[in-house]
Formats: structure tokens, sequence, C-alpha cells
């Protein structure tokens, strides 16, 4: 057979390293020898001897879950093998975190990450009822993680001197020694009117950076997350 199709861009090699890596824009390899851990459903194809399961989160995750609609929903692949991941033809991203770092990450961001990265999901300091990511996956150790987001992200950096103001549905991820608290840019009259429909941001204060997607998400689109 002959079509654009077969272009050598588009056709899977094989692995030449262990682990993660982007296959494409849009997807991430991940050549397993051991075990790896992937947010559930996210498998879009895989060769080898590889096995798949359920990843509970511990009573305290669940109960968030529960309450929020926010989380990280896992499963273990284990085995020798690739295996490929995407979800929603979203742009893939990989972050190598090393030891003492730490990223707040929202759970519908998460692809996939390896086993050896610690994470918890935890509150957003200072979010309280309003804040639309309530509970944020946080990682640390030593590892790669594998990041979705619709768009490109945008990074910015966050300074003493000039913390930032982001939306609470737009927001993917910063750095987990920030100080967040909410932020009400909107006055009492102009919600009265109507309001502007930015009436509460998120604010992060300290040394870090900010990363935030080029778009927010809706509230049924957040659901499904």
């Amino acid at each position: 057979m002959k079509s654009d199709l077969f272009a050598k861009e588009n056709v899977a090699q094989p692995a030449t390293v262990a682990g993660m890596t982007l296959e494409n824009a849009k997807s991430i390899k991940y050549a397993v020898n051991g075990e790896m851990l992937a947010r559930q459903g996210a498998m879009i194809a895989y060769r080898g001897t590889l096995q798949f399961e359920r990843r509970g989160q511990g009573i305290g995750g669940m109960l968030k879950r529960a309450v929020t609609g926010e989380g990280l929903p896992l499963m273990a692949v284990s085995g020798q093998g690739e295996a490929w991941f995407a979800h929603e033809a979203q742009n893939c991203f990989i972050v190598d975190i090393e030891q003492g770092d730490a990223l707040t990450i929202n759970g519908r961001n998460v692809l996939c990450f390896d086993a050896s990265l610690s994470y918890e999901i935890k509150t957003v300091k200072g979010s309280g009822i309003a804040g639309g990511g309530l509970f944020n996956s946080v990682f640390s150790g030593h590892g790669r993680l594998g990041l979705v987001c619709e768009g490109n992200p945008l990074v910015i950096p966050v300074s003493p001197q000039l913390p930032v103001y982001v939306d609470t549905d737009a927001v993917v991820g910063w750095s987990a020694n920030l100080q967040t608290s909410l932020h009400r840019s909107q006055s009492i009259g102009s919600m009265l009117r109507g309001g502007s429909g930015e009436a509460v941001q998120l604010m992060l204060q300290g040394e870090g950076y900010v990363i935030v997607r080029p778009s927010e998400a809706t509230p049924q689109k957040a659901q499904q997350h």
C-alpha cells in the first residue's frame, strides 16, 4: 500500500530507551520493564506482555473525589513491552521531576508517570469551597511525569514581587512551594450589574512557576475528568 499515512513520522519505531518518551505531539510512548502508572482509559495501544490493573486512591482520595468530582483515577501497567498513551488528542508534555522538586497538577491534566514518583491528593490551601481546583495532585521524588493540555500551555514565572492570578478553570499546575489564596477582582457593584465573568481567581505568591492552558474548562468538561 502507498499513502502519506505511512510516512516515516507516522510510523511507531521500536523504543531505544527505557521509560517515557514523546511519540508525537499527541501521544506518549512508555517502554515498560517493571511497573508504571497512567490515568485509567488512557492506553491507546501496546505490544509485549503487559497487564493493566485499576489502582485505588485510598480512602481519603476516594472521599475527596466523591465530594469534588476531581481526583486521579489510575491504573498500574506492569510487565515488559511498549504502551502508548493519549487523551482526547490533547497535546502531550513530559516533565522531569528531580529529588527535592514538588509539582502541583490538576488531576485532569495527568496522563502517566514513573512508579518512582510519589503522589498525593491535597487540598489547595486558601481555595475554599468556591475554588475550582479544590483538590490537586502533588508529585514529588525523582522521575518523569506525562501531562496533557488542550493547546499549548503558558508557563508564567512567579516572584515575590510579582504574584500571578489565574482562572481556576484554566490552571494546569504550579510549583508546590507557592502560596495560594483566592482573590476577588470584581467589585460588589459590578457583580450586581451582572459581572465580568472573571470574579474570582487563584493568587499564587512566592518563587516558582504556574502553568495555565489557553482555554477554560467548561462545567461539563470538568465533570468528565
